[in-house]
């Protein structure tokens, strides 16, 4: 499909596309736009993908339109079908598509670069001018691939989500980077059978890469390799001289690579101690004091939660991933619902690495249709709980553990947490005293003298309280 010369409409409307991906992101920014930001994106790419199909010679128009036609049907029942639950792993899952595609595209290249209009006069050097970038792209792509796909295990419990931690693997890690490094380089210089070699060891190391690191740290992986999409995606964009895969790739990896820094500042942790290991990564003591059946603790119901948050002035929730897993996100709307009803100030705290992607929590909370009013990050919030009636936690453990506060040899010491500790009441709510979180870590919360513990099943627990509550 060789490109047409280069117009001004063409570039317009590249444009044109390019703004509206920007508006998208800006859009996605808050839940209360991100609908307005999904129909952006999507204008954005049906003007790119039109475009390109009408500035380029197409060997067969309708076979690439009939792809289209199976790929936006998959897409559609997907979409359809997913549980908010299980929007951690199809997000992975499509980043490894991202990641594939661009090395589809950059085997595709490399062997007929005369289709791709970047064959060089006379055919004798071909594309010199983008091998470098060509090597990037199926690095990157590779690396997004192979890296998605073991974290899609890791969500979706294909495998386990603690580390895997492999001898050496930081060596393996660090010569197979250089190396790939090195191969680009050689490749540049039209050294022969390199290609497939970049290729193949990038598959390698994106396996590596992620294998090594705990569930914990999934909210940041997931962001990653968001970014790594991206810039493999700007990469081909340079190797066929298309303007559009450039800038969506550059917005695609930068908003990536932001949101990954925002993650590891929100554990308190550094991108490159995630990529290296993960909570869970390092042996020693783990904190939380005493063995948990040596230690008191007290038990509530749904009559005692119903009637002393009935009471209450100030109630915040706070959701956790055994929210998702009970998708128990309706029924807690109805509770927050039931309260206001009775005069009580409810709010919702969100963490930034509660669940397993940025924003699992305000999604799920989206389409219960909490108001977006009702919902705080943990900034906006973490002071009130010094006046709060009710701390309500749901599911989350880790990002309200006191241990990342006082507890240095705590894996999560330093993490910025909740101050749920602070407030006259706490419920909370687990399935029993086994479970620890992604942290390993016991809690000294479930212990304090101001805490009930409702053992039980997320949803089933809300719906009792939603009953006593009615009664």
């Amino acid at each position: 499909m060789e490109a047409h010369a280069i117009n001004p409409w063409v570039a317009f409307a590249y444009l044109v596309a390019g703004i509206c991906f920007i508006l998208a992101l800006r859009g996605l920014s808050s839940p209360a736009t991100s609908r307005q930001g999904n129909r952006y994106g999507m204008i954005g790419m049906t003007i790119a993908v039109v475009t390109t199909l009408l500035t380029h010679e197409i060997a067969s128009l309708p076979e690439i339109l009939g792809a289209i036609a199976i790929g936006g049907g998959v897409g559609f029942v997907i979409a359809r079908r997913i549980k908010m639950t299980a929007m951690p792993q199809l997000v992975a899952a499509f980043h490894s598509l991202v990641g594939l595609a661009a090395v589809l595209v950059g085997i595709a290249a490399y062997y007929n670069p005369a289709a791709f209009g970047i064959l060089e006069p006379g055919g004798l050097d071909i594309f010199k001018g983008s091998r470098i970038e060509m090597g990037l792209g199926v690095a990157i792509g590779a690396i997004t691939f192979s890296g998605s796909v073991i974290a899609f295990a890791k969500l979706n419990g294909n495998m386990s989500g603690s580390p895997i931690l492999l001898p050496g693997r930081h060596v393996i890690n660090l010569s197979a980077l250089v190396a790939i490094v090195a191969l680009v380089g050689l490749f540049h210089l039209n050294t022969p059978g390199l290609f497939w070699a970049i290729v193949l060891l990038s598959f390698a190391i994106g396996f590596l890469l992620i294998i090594p690191i705990g569930g914990a740290d999934m909210p940041v992986v997931v962001s990653m390799l968001n970014s790594y999409s991206g810039w493999a995606a700007a990469a081909m964009g340079f190797t066929l001289h298309n303007t559009a895969m450039i800038v969506t790739g550059a917005l695609v990896g930068s908003s990536g690579a932001i949101l990954s820094y925002i993650m590891c500042k929100a554990m308190n942790r550094s991108f490159i101690s995630v990529i290296a290991g993960g909570f869970g990564a390092e042996t020693g003591p783990s904190g939380g004091g005493e063995a948990r059946e040596q230690r008191p603790w007290k038990r509530g119901s749904a009559e005692d939660a119903a009637f002393l948050m009935k009471e209450a002035e100030t109630v915040i929730i706070i959701p956790g991933y055994g929210m998702a897993v009970a998708q128990a996100q309706h029924v807690l709307r109805e509770m927050g619902d039931q309260l206001k009803a009775h005069g009580v100030n409810v709010k919702y705290a969100i963490h930034p690495v509660a669940g397993r992607m940025p924003g699992h929590m305000n999604v799920l909370l989206a389409e219960a249709n909490v108001p977006y009013d009702e919902v705080f990050e943990l900034e906006d919030i973490n002071g009130e709980f010094a006046q709060a009636d009710v701390a309500f936690i749901i599911g989350a453990n880790d990002v309200v553990n006191p241990a990342a506060k006082t507890d240095k040899s705590s894996p999560i010491y330093g993490m910025p947490v909740f101050d749920v500790d602070k407030a006259k009441t706490i419920f909370f709510i687990k399935r029993s005293m086994g479970g620890q979180g992604y942290a390993g870590v016991d809690n000294d919360v479930f212990y304090m003298d101001q805490t009930m513990m409702l053992l039980a099943d997320a949803k089933k627990m809300v719906e009792d309280i939603n009953k006593a509550l009615a009664d």
